[in-house]
C-alpha cells in the first residue's frame, strides 16, 4: 500500500430523516441499516482500507461520538479520531484535518468520503480512487467523484462538466444548487450533468492552498496551531479556537470558487441512504415490494413498504400501501413514504416531548 495515501472519514452527522432509528445520541452511521452484519461506517472503513494503509484513515466526528467510532472500528488508534468541539459544516473540519495530515506527511493524497453512504461495486470504488489519486499526483487539481444520475433527483446538487470533454476525467464548469424537477429532467437530457456526491480527492498541499486563496481568514486560523497538530496540545487549541470557524461547506467555500476542479464520473452504483425511501430501494423486497429489516413479518394485502423492527418481535400487515414502518424500542412510527422528508419535523416535535 501506499503510505503517502490518506483517508477522512466523515461521520458527524445526525441522519435525523432515519428517526426513529437515527438519534442525535446514536445517528445512522453507526447502525446496520441495510441489515448486512456491518454498520455504514465499519463498511465504509473496510472499503477505504482496500487502498489505504489503517494508519492513515482518520474519522472526523462530532465530540460526543468518540466512544462510538472507538468501539465500532477497534482497530482505530485514539490519535486517528478527529473531534470537532462545535458543528461548523464540512469547510472547517476538513481544513483542519488536512493539516494534521499535512504535518505528519506534507506529500500526502488524501479523500474525503461520508460514512454513511452505501457503495455495492467496491471494486470499482476501488479503481476509481486510484484513478483519481494517479491524477492529483501529477497535477494541483481539487477533485470530485461525481454520480452518473439515474432519474432527475431533486435532493442532490448537481456537477456540470463541457459536453465536448471526452478525457475520463472531466473539468468541471460549474457546481448547480438542488434544482426543481424540471431543471433537473433537462440536467438529465442534456448528459453533462452528475449528482455530487460529496466525495473530494486532493494533495494536502493542493486543498491547503486553496484555503489560502478563497479563506484566508479559516486558513490562518486553523494555521496558528499548526505547530500543536499531532501533540498533547492539540486538544487545547482547538477547544479555544474550532468555533471562530465559519459555518461554510465545502462546497461553498472552495469548490464552488476554484478554477482547478475535476470530475471523474464514477463507474460503481451509489445511493446516499439519507431517506427510509432510498434505503428501501437498495434493500432486498418481496413480490409485493415490501423490504424487511431485522423482522419477523406477516403481510397481507401490503406492498411497497419498508419494515424494520426488532426480530424477536412478529410484525402483522394488512392494508398498508407505501408506508414507513419502524418500531424501535420506545416509538413505533407508521408513516407514508410520500412524506419522508417531513420525519425530520416529527423529530424535532418528538425531542420536545
Amino acid at each position: 500500500m501506499n503510505n503517502n495515501y490518506y483517508a477522512v472519514l466523515m461521520a458527524g452527522g445526525v441522519g435525523s430523516r432515519f428517526w426513529p432509528v437515527s438519534t442525535t445520541d446514536f445517528p445512522k452511521q453507526f447502525h446496520d441499516m441495510l441489515g448486512s452484519g456491518e454498520t455504514l461506517i465499519q463498511k465504509t472503513f473496510s472499503r477505504l482500507s482496500k487502498l489505504i494503509p489503517v494508519e492513515n484513515i482518520f474519522i472526523l466526528t462530532n465530540e460526543r461520538y468518540n466512544g462510538l467510532v472507538l468501539e465500532q472500528l477497534p482497530m482505530v488508534k485514539q490519535e486517528q479520531v478527529v473531534l470537532e468541539p462545535a458543528m461548523r459544516n464540512t469547510a472547517p473540519c476538513i481544513l483542519y484535518a488536512s493539516l494534521k495530515i499535512q504535518k505528519k506527511n506534507p506529500n500526502a493524497l488524501m479523500v474525503v468520503a461520508p460514512s454513511d453512504h452505501w457503495i455495492e461495486d467496491e471494486a470499482a470504488f476501488t479503481h476509481d480512487l486510484q484513478q483519481c489519486f494517479d491524477f492529483c499526483e501529477k497535477e494541483p487539481a481539487l477533485m470530485t467523484l461525481g454520480i452518473q444520475p439515474t432519474f432527475p433527483n431533486t435532493g442532490f446538487g448537481y456537477i456540470e462538466f463541457d459536453k465536448n470533454d471526452t478525457s475520463p476525467i472531466k473539468k468541471v464548469n460549474q457546481f448547480r444548487e438542488k434544482p426543481n424537477y424540471e431543471t433537473a429532467k433537462a440536467f438529465l437530457e442534456a448528459g453533462n450533468f452528475l449528482w455530487n456526491g460529496g466525495i473530494f480527492i486532493w494533495s494536502v498541499q493542493s486543498i491547503t492552498e486553496a484555503f489560502s486563496i478563497f479563506q484566508p481568514q479559516m486558513k490562518a486560523l486553523f494555521q496558528l496551531g499548526f505547530d500543536s497538530y499531532n501533540t498533547n496540545s492539540e486538544r487545547q487549541f482547538i477547544q479555544e479556537h474550532y468555533a471562530k470557524a465559519d459555518n461554510i461547506s465545502i462546497d461553498y467555500a472552495v469548490m464552488e470558487k476554484a478554477d482547478n476542479v475535476y470530475v471523474l464520473p464514477a463507474t460503481f452504483d451509489w445511493n446516499d441512504l439519507g431517506t427510509w425511501g432510498s434505503l428501501h430501494e437498495k434493500l432486498d423486497k418481496d413480490d409485493q415490494n415490501n423490504a424487511v429489516v431485522n423482522a419477523t413479518v406477516i403481510l397481507e394485502n401490503a406492498s411497497n413498504n419498508i419494515i424494520r423492527s426488532d426480530a424477536k418481535k412478529l410484525v402483522v400487515i394488512d392494508g398498508l400501501d407505501d408506508y414507513i414502518i419502524v418500531d424501535n424500542e420506545n416509538v413505533l412510527m407508521i408513516y407514508p413514504k410520500s412524506k419522508e422528508q417531513d420525519i425530520k419535523k416529527i423529530t424535532a416535535k418528538a425531542n420536545e416531548l
